[in-house]
């Protein structure tokens, strides 16, 4: 099984990188590692994840991140995109395009 990941959750991964390397050196890449090491776990269980927004939603263990996916016609998880939990839910939904 693949999973897809959009150029949305791809910036998203970037700019939360971005912001935890600002913190402290070497604490981005280990974002990072983490926020992979969770989307991998999609290829196991993606599609029992709560619905939130129209999405799947998976909660990383280590950060307070969300990843927002749905799966495809074959069953495959797509990540849409990747968004601190600490916004404001109205933000959220917006970037995840609803109104």
């Amino acid at each position: 099984m693949t999973i897809r990941i959009l150029p949305s959750a791809v910036a998203d991964l970037e700019d939360g990188r971005a912001f935890y390397e600002s913190r402290e050196v070497g604490l981005g890449d280990y974002f990072q590692d983490c926020l992979f090491s969770d989307i991998d776990s999609l290829v196991l269980y993606a599609g029992i994840h709560r619905r939130v927004f129209g999405f799947h939603r998976l909660l990383s263990k280590r950060f307070p991140f969300a990843i927002y996916y749905r799966t495809d016609a074959a069953k495959e998880p797509v990540v849409y995109r990747i968004l601190d939990c600490r916004r404001d839910p109205k933000r959220i939904r917006k970037a995840l395009g609803q109104s």
